[in-house]
């Protein structure tokens, strides 16, 4: 990736170090390339003028400089330098975006931007495991990497900072361009020469984030890797407030957790071997959605009320609960990018709703809405209403209809184009030659995986298969969900993504090893979508190598 790194990059109180920059303004430092910056303490107080950075900011300010010993309490990463320090913000009241730059002794001429999740709120420093790779931490393998809160201070659950119009923007998409620019100025300083490839990672809301880049900032990135992408994200958080008024608003739509727990037993009755081996995974969803009409049918209560006899049965307002979160969001007025829905979860397919991230534990709702209690989409839509849309924190979501939202329409359709990363149009990325890497759960119970599958398709049916094939991988994780399931998958995405960036070897079927505790060690092949694992009738059952990929 061919950036310049000459120029003034900032201004520094040491003034040794001022004098060392101007002096090598045209190109490298004196230090060898891929060495550790030889006065990392020095970048102590360094600050970076609003015009190095891409986006409106009052620039950026170093407040801390320090060598993290390889021996280091608890430091698994090797000699690094690690930076801290805040990008000030412009308007009153608005939080600065707080950063984390690392930069390793033994560089491998690579740049690794961290994505957050949830709301963030806290700072991601970029020193731990990649998703889905916890024994592989960038860092480790020489990657400087960075990352930031996203432009806010609290929790990841926390959405007040909604109310600060600054913040929701650079939580939408303006802290990545942000940090980025920060990074890539200390990375160059550190180094005396920019990134050769420059990376992002992220999953959920880092997902999103990922989509964010490619469609925003193409020329910044080669590499991409956006798992259980949280796009459209007005669309999942009105679908909460739809499930959660179903649940509470409806009388007798609540479903208590072993009642969800009997949906899900059932599912896997139907379910489990249409892949061919008995294993706790639905791996055909396509075979298993064809049985979901046979599925609700058996757990249908044959009389009203629910007689004693049919323990476990599904009343009808209890069916359209499930039904609502089946069928997805559908508006009659288009969001940003003419997208007027949202679509369902595989409900019928193997998800287990019962889960810390699923529906409602408490049949009651309860005046401050909790993640456990009243389940985990309608607290965070309820928050989102109450934040983001109307800037009201009094708001109740009870009532609120969203395919006739009134004076919030507008709203709506405002925020869908700052945080949603729907737009289609990625012409920009997949003409540079820039890489994306996608995996998320068919379980998914929280992102459902078929808004991620659509806008793929969406892609297709834009650019066409060949061309989409030349950026672009999607794999699709039978029985895994949003960060739980029966199978949890262990993989080197990075490095699939650097190998395919770097040598043109794009990745096809890769092997993941299940960290599920029940089921810690089995491995599986890891198929492109649409292609499903499939029991070859022999072998054994923990091992990869008994299961080929098989179209639906």
């Amino acid at each position: 990736m061919s950036r310049a790194g000459g120029g003034v990059l900032a201004t520094f109180k040491a003034p040794a170090l001022a004098a060392l920059i101007l002096a090598t303004s045209g190109h490298a430092l004196a230090q060898r390339p891929g060495a550790l910056p030889l006065h990392c303490t020095d970048l102590a107080g360094a600050l970076l003028p609003p015009a190095r950075i891409g986006l409106p900011t009052n620039g950026a300010l170093v407040q801390s400089a320090a060598m993290i010993s390889a021996t280091a309490n608890g430091n698994l990463n090797g000699d690094y330098c690690r930076l801290t320090g805040v990008i000030r913000a412009q308007s009153a009241g608005t939080p600065d975006i707080r950063f984390e730059v690392n930069l390793p002794s033994r560089w491998n001429g690579r740049a690794l931007q961290f994505g957050g999740g949830g709301y963030s709120g806290v700072v991601v420093t970029g020193t731990g495991p990649m998703p889905f790779s916890p024994d592989n931490a960038p860092l480790r393998r020489g990657y400087a990497t960075f990352g930031d809160d996203s432009g806010h201070n609290g929790t990841s659950s926390e959405a007040n900072f909604g109310l600060l119009e600054e913040a929701v923007t650079n939580f939408g998409y303006a802290h990545l361009k942000k940090a980025h620019d920060v990074a890539l100025a200390l990375i160059t300083l550190g180094y005396g020469r920019a990134p050769e490839h420059m990376y992002f990672a992220g999953g959920s809301t880092g997902g999103r984030e990922g989509y964010t880049v490619i469609q925003r900032y193409p020329d910044d990135y080669d590499g991409v890797i956006a798992n259980a992408p949280a796009l459209n994200f007005s669309g999942v958080r009105l679908i909460g407030v739809v499930v959660g008024q179903h649940e509470y608003r409806t009388p007798g739509g609540y479903l208590s957790p072993p009642l969800l727990e009997q949906v899900y037993a059932r599912v896997m009755q139907v379910c489990d071997t249409l892949d061919g081996a008995a294993d706790g995974i639905v791996s055909d969803v396509e075979a298993c959605r064809a049985q979901e009409p046979e599925i609700i049918d058996s757990l249908r209560c044959t009389a009203q009320p629910a007689p004693a006899s049919e323990p476990g049965c599904l009343t009808p307002p209890q069916i359209a609960t499930l039904e609502s979160l089946r069928d997805g969001l559908h508006l009659p007025y288009p969001l940003a990018w003419n997208v007027d829905s949202y679509r369902g979860y595989n409900v019928f397919q193997g998800t287990r709703f019962t889960s810390m991230l699923g529906l409602a534990h408490s049949p009651q709702r309860q005046p401050q809405l909790g993640f456990v209690s009243n389940g985990y989409l309608y607290a965070q839509g309820d928050a989102y209403l109450k934040y983001f849309v109307t800037h009201d924190p009094t708001f109740d979501s009870t009532n609120f209809d969203a395919a006739r939202p009134g004076r919030y329409r507008e709203r709506l359709v405002a925020l869908s184009a700052t945080i949603g990363a729907m737009n289609p149009d990625v012409s920009r990325y997949l003409a540079r030659g820039g890489k994306l890497i996608t995996l998320q759960g068919l379980a998914d119970e929280v992102i459902s995986p078929n808004q991620t599958i659509a806008y793929y398709q969406g892609l297709i049916g834009r650019y066409g298969e060949e061309r989409v094939d030349s950026f672009m991988r999607l794999y699709m994780v039978p029985g895994y969900q949003h960060g739980n399931g029966v199978f949890i998958p262990s993989v080197d995405l990075l490095g699939a993504l650097d190998d395919w960036v770097t040598h043109g070897n794009a990745p096809e079927t890769l092997f993941t090893t299940d960290i599920a505790p029940a089921t810690n060690g089995r491995t599986r092949p890891l198929c492109r979508y649409p292609a499903f694992p499939r029991y070859l009738g022999k072998g054994n059952l923990n091992s990869a190598t008994s299961f080929t990929c098989t179209m639906p």
